[in-house]
């Protein structure tokens, strides 16, 4: 990638660190070739970084601890759960599996057991979830509470368990026994012998005992570190119970007090009126030392859910992380009691996505290993912290961190040691230790990416192609492979390896090094269309390193492309949505918001798009932008609707979209409540409802975004089709009618009504809604003309840029050996699609070859967490006699879906012949 750059053009990210005359030089509106030397050096263009260590827990088999974790989970002490969900967290987020995640930091959140639980994971959650505020305010608008993990009543989840210490009843008897005089310095405090003496045994003991004091009708209280007034306020809550509106001084002089005489009455109540004046972080950074000097648990808890609550920025506070990272054990115990592991996962979670470099993220890793208590927890802390070493160079200290990860069992912790080793000069070494490794256990696709690392050539080559093999998702063999093919002058080979990843994940770094490619190869087009896909997914990227901001790529790039007008925009993306390229759609509505009024239209197609792309995160963001710029208030609530059915909460959804149709009919409004409809209602009669609510989306007015469709519609249609149209009708098509359309035939299929599918298909195909293919090809396997359905499928692969799917549904309607064929070519062109894996595995299990069918399964359950497959696998166990096979899948199956209904009746069935 290097030859974009100048000798010194690490020292300043500017325009200027790109060479124009080199390689973007332009003459009077046309693009000039690349210059000599910037071809002749291609090879530092496209170097590709080595792949980094994932720092998170990565165990060998995680189906395995997924089992013992459900199987402990059974058994434990309600106490343990949290720590095992924790465990089962830690083993998704390895994965990738953010849905998975989440369920399991809610289960131990709802599990706690413990307040300091609640509040680490309450936090946590509340962290995971930020910037998703404006969700918890729709469903307030909606009258629904979602502020779940808000901040909790310490008090309240602590009960007082001192009993009432003093009781209001006046004593009877001799005026001079009842009443004692304490003097403190010049002043006297007259309080009542026998409600003081009730206050805690010393007192009992020296005012009604032995000791002098009892005959005593004044005291001297002078040494014992209490103000008068604070001795007045003891007084006072002697005889009501109660404490008055006194200052933060007072109480801690009475804090001090009670536990100097035992009086534990009075110190919860101390206890309980300091932790309600904690508002702020200020508060809580002052309290939370005395809390800790005088073991004040609900102050400190209080004090804990302060910091935790304003995270991640309560870290950049020195003075915060000092009493967190630094408490010794005793005093960890009274601010967290027993969740210090629980606390520093999330300390080292937040301070590594801060800074991984830094000082206080070695310190909470420090911690972390302190307070780990069994092997899994051990594993996963000195993992991250050889991680951390590693990327401060600190190879001593790292290579200690991950021999002791490897020493408990983590031997994804290998592939720190073999990077410390090669640095050290010992690729030998490196390269043995991952042979070892692969020999000894079961292989996968990380094992051979590392060990490519430490050799070249042929050798090389064989590793990476295992290693895709193995596991498909893996980015670096794929760039590495498209790199050596660019350096070999085979640009379009290059191209094609870097696309079979991006056709199934769409990652960053990939799209990158494609970009390169097309400068090399002088397609500006291309690399314009990948620079602003990009920066639709993140618009702060740097390139080559980080050294230079894509915006500023962009600039240059633009200039050797060619400008488009506003019709150009809707043409091109109606073009590239009709042929489903989602990336080349991605890349015109990006440049159609920098001029277009119609913002709140475009950012909501944005989001549909990242959705199919699987970027549930980027596409919740562009609903939220959608919903910022809507241009009325009927569309704002459609945009909020939508919000709240992707979040999966659609009665509330259903709800905007109604309030939208109140104020305006538009399509997008009945579009929106017929889905919410069919998905939160479970009434088998709803249909009629949805087909009547489609039908009346597509009898409204279209939106801008669907005129701008018109054109190509207008210009492309062939006279006759444009007749039966008309211009104003044309108006009203576009691609959310398409999508109409489309669903409404999907709607009457469910409903036997195949004619009508059939116009809805047919209609939505003369305005190009090309994935209509599909529903069409259904409609004729209904009417058992299977050839017409295959013919269909077949349109729709040879339109779709995007065809994995158009492949598996294909293999429905023809013969077994095209089936096999078909499912082979989804399997290669995105191989986290589960179907096919299943059909294979199930036509050799009727063929008896159950090890085979059982491994075609193991291979997608190594990249993928899918209760489907783990389902089938368990199923299959059991039919060979395999019993604790069968019960492994089982518990791992319910750890990834607990209430898949089939699964729990297998378990349960398995789970009666355990031995």
């Amino acid at each position: 990638m290097r030859t974009l750059f100048h000798s010194e053009s690490c020292k300043e990210p500017h325009l200027n660190v790109l060479n124009p005359q080199s390689w973007l030089q332009v003459e009077r509106g046309k693009v000039s070739k690349i210059a000599p030397q910037a071809s002749s050096s291609i090879g530092s263009l496209i170097k590709v970084p080595d792949p980094p260590i994932v720092r998170h827990f990565k165990p060998l088999d995680y189906v395995q601890i997924l089992a013992q974790i459900h199987e402990e989970l059974e058994s434990c002490p309600p106490h343990e759960r949290s720590s095992l969900y924790l465990i089962q967290f830690q083993v998704f987020k390895g994965l990738g599996e953010v849905k998975l995640m989440r369920r399991s930091l809610r289960s131990a959140w709802l599990k706690s057991s413990s307040v300091h639980e609640k509040i680490i994971f309450g936090s946590w959650l509340k962290y995971e979830k930020k910037g998703e505020e404006f969700i918890f305010d729709l469903l307030a608008s909606c009258n629904k509470c979602a502020q779940e993990f808000g901040p909790i009543d310490v008090a309240s989840e602590l009960p007082n368990d001192c009993g009432q210490t003093s009781k209001t009843s006046e004593i009877s008897g001799n005026e001079s026994i009842r009443t004692v005089i304490f003097r403190i310095g010049n002043e006297s405090v007259q309080c009542d012998r026998q409600k003081m003496a009730r206050l805690s045994a010393p007192f009992r003991a020296m005012l009604n005992g032995c000791f002098t004091e009892s005959h005593s009708k004044e005291i001297d209280f002078s040494e014992n570190n209490i103000s008068p007034a604070g001795m007045r306020a003891v007084s006072h809550f002697s005889r009501t119970g109660n404490l008055n509106d006194l200052s933060p001084d007072i109480l801690l002089e009475m804090f001090s007090f009670s536990n100097k005489f035992c009086c534990e009455g009075l110190k919860d109540a101390c206890d309980r009126k300091l932790a309600s004046m904690v508002s702020s972080r200020q508060d809580a950074v002052e309290l939370l030392e005395y809390a800790i000097e005088e073991n004040s648990p609900i102050l400190a808890a209080t004090c804990l859910q302060v910091f935790l609550h304003e995270l991640p920025d309560c870290l950049n506070d020195d003075r915060v992380v000092e009493i967190l990272g630094n408490a010794n054990e005793p005093q960890l115990s009274i601010v967290v009691g027993k969740a210090s592991f629980s606390l520093f996962c999330l300390l080292t979670e937040v301070s590594m996505s801060l800074d991984a470099k830094s000082d206080k993220t070695v310190l909470f890793l420090k911690r972390l290993v302190q307070s780990a208590t069994d092997r899994r927890q051990k594993m996963m802390a000195f993992h991250q912290l050889g991680c951390v070493r590693l990327l401060r160079k600190e190879y001593d200290e790292a290579t200690e961190a991950f021999q002791k990860a490897v020493d408990e069992g983590h031997m994804y912790s290998i592939t720190g040691l073999a990077r410390i080793s090669f640095n050290k000069g010992q690729k030998n070494w490196a390269f043995d230790e991952l042979s070892s490794l692969i020999s000894s256990s079961t292989s996968l696709g990380w094992m051979y990416q590392e060990r490519s690392l430490y050799c070249e050539g042929d050798r090389r080559w064989d590793d990476l192609e295992k290693a895709t093999e193995l596991d498909p998702t893996l980015t670096y063999p794929y760039m590495y492979r498209a790199a050596y093919l660019m350096r070999k002058q085979e640009g379009q080979a290059a191209v094609a390896e870097i696309n079979r990843l991006l056709g199934f994940k769409l990652a960053l770094e990939c799209l990158e090094l494609r970009f390169c490619f097309y400068l090399a190869l002088e397609n500006y087009e291309a690399a314009f269309c990948d620079i602003q896909a990009i920066l639709t997914l993140s618009l702060d990227y740097l390139m080559f390193e980080g050294r230079v901001a894509a915006t500023k790529l962009r600039i240059l790039v633009r200039e050797h492309v060619e400008k488009w007008t506003t019709a150009d925009c809707w043409l091109k993306l109606y073009e590239r949505w009709s042929t489903v390229d989602d990336i080349g759609s991605l890349s015109v509505i990006y440049q159609m918001l920098e001029s277009d009024a119609a913002k709140g239209v475009l950012y909501f197609r944005q989001s549909l798009l990242l959705l199919r792309l699987n970027c549930p995160e980027a596409a919740m963001q562009s609903l939220q932008l959608a919903r910022q710029h809507a241009a009325s208030d009927d569309e704002r609530l459609v945009y909020e609707g939508w919000i709240l059915y992707d979040t999966g909460h659609c009665e509330e959804g259903l709800r905007k979209a109604e309030e939208s149709i109140k104020l305006k009919r538009s399509f997008e409004a009945f579009f929106l409540k017929a889905y919410a409809l069919a998905d939160s209602s479970q009434d088998p009669s709803c249909s009629s409802a949805v087909i009547s609510l489609l039908e009346d989306a597509l009898k409204c007015p279209s939106d801008r975004l669907r005129k701008g469709q018109v054109w190509y519609s207008w210009f492309h249609l062939s006279s006759d089709l444009r007749k039966p149209y008309g211009t104003c009708t044309l108006f009203q098509v576009g691609m959310a009618k398409k999508e109409a359309l489309n669903n409404l035939g999907s709607v009457y299929v469910d409903c036997g009504k195949l004619d009508l599918a059939a116009d809805c298909y047919v209609n939505a195909l003369k305005i190009r809604h090309t994935r209509a293919h599909q529903g069409l090809a259904r409609v004729h396997f209904l009417r058992n003309n299977k050839i017409s359905a295959f013919d269909e499928m077949t349109q729709l692969i040879e339109k779709a840029q995007s065809n994995a799917s158009a492949y598996e549904k294909r293999s429905e309607y023809c013969d077994r050996d095209l089936t096999k064929s078909d499912l082979e070519m989804v399997t290669k062109l995105d191989p986290l699609r589960v179907y096919p894996y299943r059909y294979r595995a199930a036509v050799l299990m009727d063929s008896h070859k159950e090890k085979e069918a059982i491994a075609e399964l193991s291979r997608a359950i190594a990249i993928k967490a899918d209760v489907h497959l783990l389902h089938l696998r368990a199923a299959f166990h059991e039919h060979i006699g395999d019993v604790m096979g069968a019960l492994r899948d089982c518990r791992a199956a319910l750890s990834v879906d607990p209430n898949h209904q089939e699964m729990l009746e297998l378990h349960n069935r398995v789970n009666t012949h355990e031995p």
